[in-house]
C-alpha cells in the first residue's frame, strides 16, 4: 500500500479549484484539461460530490462567459480538450457535454477545407490530419478518441487510435525501446517519453484484445517499461534527460512512468514481483517534492525540441506546473 495517497490526491485536486487558467494561444491549455479531468476522476472515484460540483461550476462559465476560451478543432493539442466534457457526459449525462465534446474528436480524423498535400496523405493511410510525430501525441490523440469510443461504443474511435499509435511506435521507437524528443532533436527528454508511457497504458487499458493491433502496441509498451525500469534511480526519480546521471530529477515524468507501471501491474500485464518496489520507491519519491501549498516542484516547463543537450539540462523548474500535478493525479486515481 502506497503512502497517504488520498491526502495526497485530495491536496492536488483541490489545488486545482483555487488556481487559475492555464493559456495556449488564449485558449485552455491541454496541461489544465488533463489535470481537471483528472481530478473529476478523483472526486468520482472518492464519491466526493461536493468536489465534483466545484469541478463542474468552473466547467460551467466555458458554456457562458468564458465560452471564448474553448480550443479550436484544428491541431491535435487543441482537440484533446473533448476528453473533458465527454467525461462530464458519462458522470452526469446531461447531453451538451456530450455535443461539445463529441466533435474535438470526430473533427480529428475530419481533413479541413484545404488541406496539404502532407495531411492528405497521412489521411489517406488512415492517420489523422493533425499527425506530426512528436510523442505527446500520442497522449493527446488517445484521450479524445478513447473518450469517444467509451461515449458512444463505436468502435471506430479506438480503432483509430491504436492504427495511430502503431504508426508512431514503428517510426519512432528506438531498439532500446525509449524515444527521442524528435528524429532532430537525439536525446531522451523525460516527459516526451512520459506522454508515450502513459498513453500506451492508457490506450492498451481501453483497447479490445481482439483489435489487430493489440498485440504490436503492448510488445511496444513492455519493450518501453522495462527499459524505463534500467534507468530509475535509486531515489526512485528518473532524470530530465532519462539516461544522463548529472542530469537533475524531474518530475512530471517520473509521475507518467510510474503511472504506466502502476496500470501494468493492476492489469497484470508486468509481474507484480519485479515492479511493486520500483512503483513504491517512485511514490514516495514523488511526494517528497511535494510542497505544502499542494503543488510539485521540480516541473520542467514547456520544451520544444532541441538539438543541443545543454538546451535540456537548463530547462526552467517550475512548481504547480499542470504538467506535473496531471500525472501526479493518475497516479493517485490508479490505486484508488
Amino acid at each position: 500500500m502506497l503512502a497517504n495517497v488520498f491526502e495526497t490526491g485530495n491536496k492536488v485536486a483541490r489545488r486545482f479549484l483555487e488556481t487559475p487558467h492555464l493559456f495556449y494561444n488564449d485558449t485552455i491549455h491541454y496541461a489544465e484539461t488533463f489535470t481537471w479531468l483528472a481530478a473529476i476522476h478523483f472526486s468520482d472515484l472518492v464519491k466526493d460530490e461536493e468536489l465534483f460540483s466545484k469541478l463542474k461550476e468552473r466547467f460551467e462559465l466555458l458554456f457562458n462567459s468564458e465560452k471564448h476560451f474553448l480550443p479550436a478543432k484544428n491541431h491535435v493539442d487543441f482537440n484533446m480538450f473533448g476528453s473533458l466534457p465527454l467525461e462530464l457526459y458519462r458522470l452526469s449525462g446531461e447531453e451538451r457535454y456530450c455535443e461539445l465534446g463529441l466533435p474535438y474528436a470526430d473533427t480529428q480524423w475530419e481533413l479541413p477545407k484545404d488541406p496539404t498535400p502532407e495531411q492528405r496523405a497521412f489521411a489517406e493511410q488512415g492517420l489523422t490530419w493533425q499527425t506530426r510525430l512528436w510523442m505527446d501525441d500520442m497522449y493527446m490523440i488517445t484521450s479524445v478518441q478513447s473518450a469517444a469510443w467509451n461515449t458512444t461504443g463505436d468502435r471506430k474511435y479506438i480503432d483509430r487510435a491504436a492504427h495511430e499509435m502503431v504508426y508512431y511506435l514503428d517510426q519512432l521507437q528506438r531498439p532500446n525501446g525509449l524515444f527521442y524528443h524528435a528524429p532532430d532533436a537525439p536525446f531522451l527528454w523525460g516527459r516526451a517519453n512520459g506522454w508515450m508511457a502513459a498513453g500506451m497504458a492508457d490506450l492498451l487499458k481501453n483497447l479490445p484484445e481482439d483489435n489487430v493491433n493489440y498485440s504490436r502496441i503492448m510488445k511496444g509498451y513492455i519493450l518501453m517499461i522495462e527499459s524505463l525500469k534500467e534507468f530509475q534511480g535509486d531515489d526512485g526519480m528518473w532524470k530530465q534527460l532519462i539516461d544522463h546521471g548529472d542530469c537533475w530529477n524531474e518530475t512530471s515524468s517520473t509521475a507518467m512512468f510510474v503511472y504506466a507501471m502502476m496500470v501494468g501491474v493492476k492489469k497484470a500485464w508486468l509481474p507484480a514481483d519485479d515492479y511493486s518496489a520500483a512503483i513504491e520507491n517512485a511514490w514516495d519519491g514523488l511526494v517528497s517534492y511535494i510542497n505544502n501549498n499542494g503543488d510539485i516542484t521540480e516541473v520542467c516547463t514547456g520544451t520544444p525540441k532541441a538539438d543541443n543537450k545543454e538546451f535540456y539540462y537548463q530547462r526552467p523548474r517550475i512548481s504547480g506546473d499542470y504538467h506535473g500535478q496531471a500525472p501526479l493525479l493518475w497516479c493517485v486515481n490508479e490505486c484508488l
